[in-house]
């Protein structure tokens, strides 16, 4: 009876040290993620753009498509994926001209885009693309790998050296807490929505078009190193 009693505690004691382990990993993941997508970069001006053109639900979808690739990079490091990032690391010559290149297009897009008299609405098709075009210009940074691997290796998790459990808790993590970033961010910005005029969204269109641009070109130029 003893002995029972104590493998009853002993189990219930491992449950919660485990649970305290993922909820541990899950925190990391969350200010991993929301540190990862905080810098302004073209990703964050494209936000900024969408959100005061056509609202928040662009600016919104606009992150998440970047928080998806982010997850998606975090768990090809956490899952020690190697074949995986191996093959889009011998690529990145390719994806940094696909991406640069897009992101000149964007940025050419933008500069010469009319301010639209009226709030776009958050029709499907236009929130999908907002998604996918954010998505794109994430994933064909290859590099953002090395990143993460280098963060998940030194916390210990990942691959046949981790847990695949806590891998996957921290990816979860990493995706809500680059979500959490761009949400505040839509968020924030909206709020200044309505002092902005079509002459001052003239401004913002060609500024961020000017900034999305050299972005795509500093990719490209990279090439030559």
């Amino acid at each position: 009876m003893y002995i029972f009693d104590f493998r009853i505690k002993g189990s219930a004691s491992s449950t919660k040290g485990e649970i305290d382990m993922d909820i541990s990993f899950f925190l990391r993941g969350l200010i991993i993620g929301f540190s990862i997508a905080a810098p302004v970069g073209p990703i964050g001006v494209l936000c900024i753009r969408r959100t005061l053109a056509e609202g928040r639900a662009f600016g919104l979808f606009s992150g998440l498509g970047a928080a998806t690739a982010d997850a998606i990079y975090g768990f090809i490091a956490g899952f020690g994926l190697t074949f995986v990032s191996n093959f889009l690391i011998r690529q990145q010559v390719w994806l940094r001209i696909i991406g640069g290149g897009f992101l000149c297009f964007l940025g050419v897009r933008t500069f010469l885009s009319k301010p639209a008299e009226h709030a776009a609405s958050a029709r499907g098709n236009g929130l999908v693309g907002s998604y996918v075009s954010t998505f794109f210009l994430t994933i064909t940074n290859p590099m953002t790998i090395l990143s993460f691997a280098a963060i998940f290796a030194g916390l210990g998790v990942g691959g046949a050296s981790g847990s695949y459990v806590s891998a996957a808790v921290l990816v979860l993590g990493v995706f809500i807490g680059s979500a959490l970033w761009w949400f505040i961010l839509s968020s924030g910005v909206s709020v200044f929505r309505t002092r902005f005029n079509p002459h001052r969204l003239w401004w913002v269109n060609r500024i961020s078009g000017i900034i999305i641009t050299g972005f795509g070109l500093i990719a490209l130029l990279s090439l030559r190193g």
